[in-house]
């Protein structure tokens, strides 16, 4: 069988990999450099590609690991071969993307931004009340691993959380309130916090719209750790130059990169980040990752179940 690797690893990573596949041939090939010639011949892929539209090249795929937790682009219709797995690294990234979460929140309820802009005009001044985790409550849209990660420090915290999932399932203890999406209209006024760790679909697109938006406390913030997509932006834009939100922390953006002459650049109380809040490229997360890229392959050699099995049609894992 032959396997593309694109993972960035070292000798003892190969070794790793060329273990876990003996009697096998292995390619591992930078994403820059991958031809259609090895597409067309390789019948497992792990890692992700340089542009999705590659694998209209893969006559034989049988299964996609992908590195990365989002699938954007990897579940369009008609893409993959017909019966080609599609996994991801869910797991890998939640602590992570977690703590960024949590430093921006602090970061805004404590006005180290504003401080941030006295301190370059050598400005000694007191700028007022400050809010903190304790007591407050925090809304978090999407429940998986990044969702949940971050709930959970939050609520360690003393902050109260709930939860919007797709399919809400058990309500752990610790957990204020967990439901679907009908809940949001009674819960955005409620939040001091709305934090979202949502995947790029249909179904989450501007989840966080003008008129949702609207229904938050003037005091409250907006975080984003998922995907751009699920904020209208120029209705975010709008409320944060108007002074009807508090804030917000974004390290995803619609558009994304963000153009130099987007007014969100300058944005009254707004933390903005290049999309890095969980790179792989963090020696955690890749290992996590490696991990997890090295288990399936053994799994699916053997003929075993694949963890992190995405459902194509939804771009969560099942």
């Amino acid at each position: 069988m032959e396997i593309l690797i694109t993972l960035p690893l070292d000798e003892a990573g190969k070794a790793r990999f060329e273990a876990a596949a003996p009697g096998h041939q292995l390619h591992f090939v930078e994403k820059e450099n991958i031809t259609p010639a090895l597409l067309e011949n390789a019948q497992a892929i792990l890692g992700n590609l340089a542009d999705p539209a590659q694998l209209r090249h893969c006559k034989k795929l049988r299964w996609l690991q992908l590195d990365s937790a989002g699938t954007d682009g990897y579940c369009v219709p008609g893409l993959l071969p017909q019966g080609t797995a599609l996994t991801n690294a869910t797991g890998a990234f939640g602590a992570c993307i977690a703590e960024w979460l949590l430093a921006s929140l602090l970061a805004l309820w404590r006005r180290l931004p504003e401080y941030a802009e006295n301190q370059k005009n050598c400005l000694w001044q007191r700028l007022g009340p400050v809010r903190t985790l304790a007591g407050s409550t925090v809304l978090v849209l999407g429940f998986g691993d990044l969702g949940r990660s971050f709930a959970q420090r939050a609520h360690l915290l003393g902050a109260q959380v709930l939860a919007v999932r797709r399919r809400p399932g058990e309500k752990p203890d610790w957990l204020e309130g967990l439901d679907g999406a009908e809940k949001l209209e009674e819960w955005l006024p409620l939040a001091d916090a709305v934090v979202l760790c949502l995947p790029a679909n249909s179904s989450t697109r501007h989840m966080l719209d003008a008129e949702r938006i609207a229904l938050l406390k003037k005091e409250a913030v907006v975080l984003n750790a998922g995907r751009g997509s699920a904020v209208d932006t120029d209705a975010l834009c709008r409320a944060l130059y108007d002074g009807r939100i508090g804030g917000a922390a974004l390290d995803v953006t619609d558009p994304e990169p963000l153009p130099p002459e987007h007014p969100l650049w300058n944005a009254p109380n707004t933390i903005i980040t290049p999309h890095v809040s969980g790179l792989l490229s963090q020696p955690e997360n890749f290992e996590k990752a490696a991990d997890i890229c090295e288990e399936n392959l053994r799994r699916f050699l053997a003929g075993q179940p694949l963890m992190n099995l995405v459902d194509k049609t939804t771009g969560y894992v099942d």
